[in-house]
């Protein structure tokens, strides 16, 4: 396909500018300088370090701590590996509280600062990604820049922690009354090429949404496209709630973006574009109870990440869709979470956390796009969830443990993740009506009258959505391993399966009529509720089956300023590359059933059979408060063998878009 010679130009305008930046600014942290350092290690903690009671991450990141968190932080952590029983932290932090009156701290909150000399904090990805909640749940970083004397290895992004909330761990911007509150997010401003994108999106997915025979066909060029985009600028606030018992922790989260869509009205005619709404993406409380010193029991109510795809999610700078449609499968959802997570101890601090939801029952919206608007969106997503009469039930089991012990890196995860649900159209006797019946119906007044005498107070028809997942985040000193693989019916609302939902399966029935549901749904038979005769002359439902899919990514996060051994204080210490791979597939019978009414998906008047989506991406980090990125990605979508797109004019089975991003992401 031919490439404008655009992305050179902006690939090369944007690496001339991160050498500058990075030589105008090299005076600033001057690795050749000595560190001037040289407190002792305190005694009480290098012998911690020696029994293994505690980690050289943890013995850095007590040395992050103001001088008076440092004794509490360092209680903390005992009592969570055992060392303290909840009698002993008890009376430790009480006499901790009376000694600080006195201005007579404790040897054990003098923990120098020299220990950075052997480790670095565990710090999440510097880079924000709408995956990212930017800020752990369980216990958020300090904004204060930290002085380490290596490196970070790369930290996975897990918007699903394992590890549970410290109690008094939150790190309070400032209190309203009992309540803790940290707020967090980034600011991003990006500039996108691509080659491929007649949809006029500023997100990609070439070949998906095909709501007309127009943007099946890109005209005599391939429609290149430039954005300017900072929709995706986000905000949020962790909370930590005060209550008596040293057991119980409650914490919550509250988090928005503006990639909602752009307001209409009079005085917004014209700036539209300038004025996406905001949404939320979060809004959730949850409480810990202690039961023991190794055992955490939780529950959680709100909007949070689903359990079923959203545990391992990859690193890539295109946040507005994720790599959706092409193997990266998450949602954010409302649902009742429950817990555990077991400390099962051993040189590895291995962890396993079982957890269950209630979760709001949605399915993925099949009319065709703009055509119902709103009310296909809540009608068809919501409604045809919510007829089934019962809650879609995840579950996920992760194990969790310390796969590399070099100084920091994070735990290693390996997780399954599942789901069950079901929907439900439904069809009143007053699709019958001559007002409203189908047209189908009208042609065969005989046909439809026999049918509403076997349903005459209308039918319902349902379909089964389901999917397992498996998942490893491997994170090392030298590379961070991020992989997924799924399979599953009716994914759509995961945004997977090629858009597709579920179809209607009218073999072996005579006389089929469809008709309209509640919902809104489609009249095609593809996807609409209805009736036939079989075999032995009886009016049945025709069953709806879902349309199956499976697919997954590779992600892998190559930490380039660890490996040359940069300056960790120095502007070389942010230097990250991260290389994507992904595919989500349609079982290929799932198209081809002649039942199916020919086209399984009644969103697209083509059968989609695949997309692709290969992506490397470069991070600078100027500072841990900026970063400069650039992701060159090439998204593919390709048809059922047979079908083909017109793309400039000429005929092509896989449509292409190869999309060049950059731009500066500002963190809080």
């Amino acid at each position: 396909m031919h490439r404008s010679p655009i992305n050179a130009v902006i690939c090369f305008c944007f690496f001339v500018c991160l050498i500058i930046a990075s030589v105008l600014t090299a005076q600033a942290a001057d690795p050749s300088q000595p560190d001037t350092h040289t407190q002792a290690i305190d005694p009480l903690v290098q012998i911690l370090i020696t029994k293994g009671i505690l980690t050289q991450a943890e013995a850095g990141a007590l040395s992050q701590e103001p001088p008076a968190q440092q004794h509490v932080q360092l209680l903390q952590i005992l009592r969570e590996k055992g060392v303290l029983s909840a009698s002993d932290y008890a009376a430790l932090m009480d006499s901790s509280s009376k000694a600080s009156v006195v201005n007579a701290a404790p040897a054990s909150s003098q923990v120098s600062t020299a220990l950075v000399a052997s480790t670095t904090p565990i710090v999440p990805s510097a880079v924000p990604s709408q995956a990212s909640s930017q800020v752990p749940a369980s216990r958020p970083e300090s904004f204060k820049p930290a002085e380490p004397k290596i490196v970070a290895a790369i930290a996975p992004i897990r918007v699903l922690p394992v590890d549970p909330p410290v109690k008094d761990g939150l790190k309070a911007a400032f209190t309203l009354g009992p309540i803790k509150m940290t707020p967090y997010g980034f600011l991003k401003a990006t500039g996108v090429y691509d080659t491929s994108n007649p949809n006029g999106d500023d997100m990609p997915f070439p070949g998906l949404f095909l709501s007309s025979t127009s943007i099946t066909n890109t005209g005599p060029t391939t429609n290149p496209e430039f954005h300017l985009k900072a929709r995706s600028a986000r905000i949020g606030s962790n909370f930590e709630f005060a209550d008596i018992s040293p057991r119980l922790t409650i914490t919550g989260r509250i988090e928005g973006d503006f990639e909602g869509n752009f307001s209409e009205a009079d005085n917004r005619d014209v700036s539209s574009l300038r004025s996406s709404m905001f949404s939320f993406r979060q809004a959730w409380g949850r409480l810990d109870y202690a039961a023991s010193e190794k055992t955490d029991i939780y529950f959680e109510g709100g909007q949070d990440w689903t359990l079923f795809g959203s545990t391992a999610l990859p690193n890539l700078l295109e946040t507005t869709a994720l790599g959706y449609w092409y193997g990266d499968i998450y949602e954010r959802s409302p649902q009742f979470q429950f817990g555990l997570v077991q400390k099962l101890g051993g040189s590895r601090n291995f962890k396993l956390a079982p957890t269950f939801a209630i979760m709001m029952p949605s399915t993925g919206q099949i009319e065709k796009l703009g055509s119902l608007g709103l009310q296909g969106q809540i009608a068809q997503a919501e409604r045809e969830g919510a007829d089934s009469g019962r809650p879609e039930l995840e579950a996920r089991l992760a194990f969790q443990f310390q796969a590399d012990k070099a100084p920091g890196v994070a735990p290693a995860q390996i997780f399954w993740s599942g789901f069950d649900a079901r929907r439900t159209s439904i069809v009143t006797s007053s699709a019958y009506a001559a007002t409203s019946a189908t047209a189908s119906c009208l042609a065969n007044p005989t046909v439809c009258a026999a049918y509403q005498n076997a349903f005459p107070n209308g039918f319902s028809a349902s379909s089964s959505l389901y999917g397992n997942q498996l998942g490893l985040q491997l994170p090392t000193r030298w590379f961070t391993l991020v992989a997924t693989g799924y399979f599953g019916g009716d994914l759509r609302f995961f945004f997977g399966g090629q858009v597709n939902s579920f179809y209607t399966d009218a073999g072996g029935l005579s006389n089929p009529i469809t008709f309209q549901s509640v919902s809104g749904g489609p009249l095609v038979a593809a996807g609409a509720p209805t009736l036939g005769t079989n075999s032995s002359g009886q009016v049945v439902v025709a069953p709806e089956k879902p349309i199956r899919a499976f697919g997954g990514f590779v992600n892998v996060g190559l930490p380039i300023s660890r490996w040359f051994n940069a300056n960790p204080k120095g502007r070389n210490a942010g230097w990250q590359v991260f290389l994507h791979a992904g595919k989500d597939q349609v079982v290929h019978n799932e198209l081809t059933n002649p039942n199916g009414g020919g086209v399984a998906n009644t969103l697209s008047p083509l059968p989609l059979l695949m997309g692709k989506l290969n992506a490397a991406t470069l991070y600078y980090k100027l500072n841990p408060f900026v970063t400069f990125a650039i992701e060159q990605s090439i998204y593919a979508t390709r048809l059922e063998p047979g079908a083909y797109y017109t793309v400039a004019g000429k005929p092509s089975n896989e449509w292409q878009d190869h999309r060049t991003e950059f731009g500066p992401i500002f963190t809080f």
